[in-house]
């Protein structure tokens, strides 16, 4: 799809904004983005996926029985991503890290983050909210700082770049130069990212890797595709390829929570999807870093198909994606 604006003119407003938000640029040692985006998958996620042991689905347990409780169970005994917003801020924020991070240690697996506090987050939609620019500087910083030299990855913003043509003017201006910063603070902590891929089939590649590139896709470990969707895997690592070639060979992640009945053309809790394969570091491929259950599977996509408010548990359609799950 078409931009509005130039990659020229977005490398500009960046430099500026950066200035008007009181966010000057982090310096990002050459050493620790080249050491990032080189490493291998199983160094990147050491010793493989982190299981939380108070998941959402885990904690939705002992709240349900029969079918929904099974499906509960299934779904906690995986890794599935653990994602931050502003309801945690400052010292709340640094236990709950701190926490996950001991239990990561103590299972020798690597925790994955999703960050997701971006000011004017999903633009409106059913997930919306997200902390001020100065806020989300803070609160970015916080993160880096506790999961630095930790067994720990971050994704950052889930729909942040991918929805760029959709939200109201201004966003990209305001939205760029914050995800370049929150980048260089996790690479100056040599803490691994991937930022927003986008999803097979939505945008034009070019668009979409301009985009990465000044979102500071180079210090970054690389990029995620298909979050909170249900394309084919076959669909996304195809995409992800392409877009990897267009980035300067970025390493990538896949969600594969809902993915096991391939797309089916609607997103919001789409009736008949089934859960992916199960979440894995991937070692065979030179960019595929892991297969991830990155949107929790069973938590509502919001308040559309029978499901209740966005991220609140959906037992029966917990129940419906494990009984339809890849087999």
């Amino acid at each position: 799809m078409t931009r509005t604006f130039t990659l020229l003119a977005i490398g500009a407003l960046t430099a500026g904004l950066l200035a008007v938000l009181g966010t000057a640029s982090v310096a990002v040692p050459a050493d620790a983005a080249s050491s990032i985006r080189v490493a291998r998958a199983t160094t990147i996620f050491r010793g493989g996926l982190y299981v939380q042991p108070d998941s959402v689905a885990a904690l939705a347990v002992d709240g349900l029985s029969g079918r929904e409780k099974r499906a509960a169970r299934y779904i906690a005994r995986r890794s599935v991503a653990i994602w931050l917003g502003e309801w945690a801020t400052g010292a709340s924020l640094k236990a709950y890290l701190r926490r996950n991070l001991a239990d990561a240690d103590e299972q020798q697996r690597t925790a994955v983050f999703v960050a997701y506090a971006l000011p004017n987050r999903d633009c409106g939609g059913h997930s919306a909210g997200g902390l001020s620019p100065a806020g989300y500087a803070s609160w970015t910083r916080t993160i880096a700082k506790t999961l630095a030299g930790r067994r720990a990855v971050v994704l950052v913003e889930p729909d942040s770049l991918s929805q760029l043509n959709v939200c109201p003017p201004g966003t990209a201006e305001q939205r760029l130069p914050l995800l370049k910063r929150a980048v260089a603070l996790y690479a100056k902590a040599k803490v691994p990212a991937y930022l927003d891929g986008g999803i097979s089939g939505h945008e034009a590649l070019d668009a979409a890797a301009a985009n990465l590139r000044v979102a500071g896709v180079a210090s970054a470990r690389g990029f995620f595709t298909n979050v909170a969707n249900y394309r084919p895997t076959a669909d996304e690592r195809g995409w992800a390829e392409a877009l990897s070639r267009a980035t300067g060979n970025s390493h990538y992640v896949v969600d594969v929570s809902r993915n096991g009945r391939g797309y089916s053309g609607e997103w919001c809790n789409a009736p008949g999807a089934g859960l992916g394969a199960d979440p894995r570091v991937v070692r065979s491929t030179p960019r595929l870093d892991a297969l991830l259950w990155v949107k929790p599977p069973g938590a509502s996509d919001g308040e559309c198909n029978g499901g209740p408010a966005a991220g609140q548990w959906f037992p029966a359609y917990a129940a419906a994606l494990v009984a339809n799950r890849a087999r």
